[in-house]
């Protein structure tokens, strides 16, 4: 029986209103129109002393660990960040350092990232599929960029961007949709997802 695809956002960027969450709001829209979804935000930067002094899993408080199990068992994760002096910020790559080995391991995993020219486009295939690879993570083929000319705000105004969303989407919606009819509840899932 077919349930709501429980997406997880993880947004590395440290401001309230961003240009990166406006890229995944169109993202989330777009396949918010083609299923059913849930949709959890965990901002890194908000995630408090409990997040930031911790130096490995078992310093963590019980509300981050509560997000980093939400990300370890979502059907569907889209990692989104803004490009800090080439790459992700460090707070972003922590959250990651601190998921389990193979938590991911072949969760689809959506990239999306913002960033000032199209010169930061390839922070999606030369620093954020690379952290994924390490987990072993299904990264769907198409990673979402948008750059600051494209935004009116947080808005995006480029149809382009538009465009390749509903084209990557379109790629895999048939492997979201079969996760959505075979996966359990969450209901019949274990408080840690195991």
């Amino acid at each position: 029986m077919s349930r709501p695809l429980n997406v997880v956002v993880v947004n590395g960027s440290p401001n309230v209103a961003s240009k990166t969450m406006g890229l995944v709001e169109l993202i989330t829209s777009a396949l918010d129109a083609k299923l059913p979804i849930e949709v959890r935000r965990i901002d890194v930067y908000r995630l408090g002393e409990g997040f930031t002094s911790a130096r490995e899993r078992a310093d963590v408080s019980d509300d981050v660990e509560e997000q980093l199990a939400a990300a370890e068992t979502a059907d569907v994760l889209i990692a989104a960040s803004p490009v800090f002096r080439a790459s992700y910020p460090g707070m972003f790559k922590h959250f990651f350092d601190l998921v389990g080995q193979y938590a991911l391991a072949n969760k689809p995993v959506i990239l999306a990232a913002t960033g000032g020219s199209d010169r930061h486009a390839m922070i999606i295939d030369h620093e954020l599929r690379p952290l994924f690879a390490f987990f072993q993570a299904n990264t769907i083929p198409v990673g979402f960029y948008a750059n600051a000319g494209d935004f009116d705000g947080t808005l995006v105004l480029n149809a382009e961007v538009y465009s390749r969303i509903q084209i990557g989407l379109d790629d895999v919606i048939e492997q979201f949709r079969a996760i959505a009819d075979d996966a359990p509840a969450r209901s019949e899932l274990s408080p840690l997802g195991h």
